[in-house]
C-alpha cells in the first residue's frame, strides 16, 4: 500500500511538472472521455464572481467559466499550458503561481473557490485555512475529489478497473470533513449523476 501509494505521488508530481503536456491525453484516456464533464461537475448553480481555482492546470475550468475566475496554481509548466490554451480561446489570462497554502491574495476576496482532483494538499490545515481566509462569507470552496465510471461498455469497465487497483476509486477517508469543520466551515457532500459516471462533489460553507 505504502509503496503503490509513494508511486503514484511520484507520477501526479511529474504529470503536473514534466509531463504537463501529456495532462490532457491521460486524463482522456484514464477517464473514457469523461474528464472535460467531471472537470465541469466543480462549478454548481449561482456560483457568485469572483471565482478562484486552486490548481488550474491546463486552464479547462477557467475557458468553461469564460474569464470570470483567477487560477492558481504552482506549476510552471502548467502555467505555461493553460496560458497558451486560454489565449487561443481570446480569454485573457488570469493566472498566479502560488501554492494553496500561502494564497497571495487579500482576505475576504473570493465569492467562491473551485478545485477539480487536487492532490492531498487540499487536506492540509494552511490549505483549508487559506481558502478561509480569501472567501467572503456566505461563499463556499467547491471540491470535486473523486470519480466512479459507472459505464457498462468494455472500455468503461476496464477503466473502472484500473482505477480501483490504483486506489483512485478510494471514498473519502473517515473524517474528510473534520478538518474544515474546525476552521468554521459547514460541510456537505454531493453525488453529482452524470450518464456514466458518478462524482462527489464537497461543499465547504463559510456562514
Amino acid at each position: 500500500m505504502r509503496l503503490r501509494r509513494a508511486l503514484l505521488r511520484l507520477f501526479f508530481r511529474h504529470l503536473y511538472t514534466t509531463l504537463a503536456w501529456s495532462y490532457d491525453a491521460i486524463a482522456y484516456l484514464v477517464s473514457v472521455g469523461q474528464w472535460a464533464a467531471w472537470v465541469r461537475a466543480a462549478v454548481p448553480a449561482g456560483t457568485a464572481d469572483p471565482v478562484l481555482e486552486i490548481g488550474h492546470g491546463p486552464g479547462h475550468l477557467l475557458i468553461e467559466l469564460g474569464g470570470r475566475a483567477i487560477g492558481v496554481d504552482p506549476s510552471r509548466q502548467m502555467s505555461r499550458l493553460a496560458n497558451r490554451n486560454l489565449r487561443r480561446k481570446e480569454i485573457e489570462p488570469r493566472l498566479v503561481r502560488a501554492r494553496a497554502q500561502a494564497l497571495p491574495f487579500r482576505s475576504a476576496s473570493f465569492g467562491c473557490l473551485v478545485s477539480t482532483f487536487p492532490a492531498e494538499f487540499i487536506l492540509e490545515d494552511r490549505s483549508i485555512q487559506e481558502a478561509w481566509r480569501v472567501l467572503r462569507s456566505g461563499a463556499s470552496a467547491v471540491i470535486v475529489g473523486n470519480a466512479q465510471i459507472r459505464g457498462r461498455s468494455l472500455p468503461d469497465r476496464f477503466a473502472a478497473w484500473l482505477f480501483r487497483v490504483t486506489g483512485q476509486y478510494a471514498d473519502l477517508p473517515p473524517g474528510w470533513s473534520e478538518p474544515f469543520q474546525r476552521v468554521g466551515f459547514q460541510m456537505a457532500r454531493e453525488n453529482v449523476a452524470l450518464p456514466r459516471s458518478d462524482v462527489i462533489r464537497i461543499i465547504a460553507s463559510k456562514p
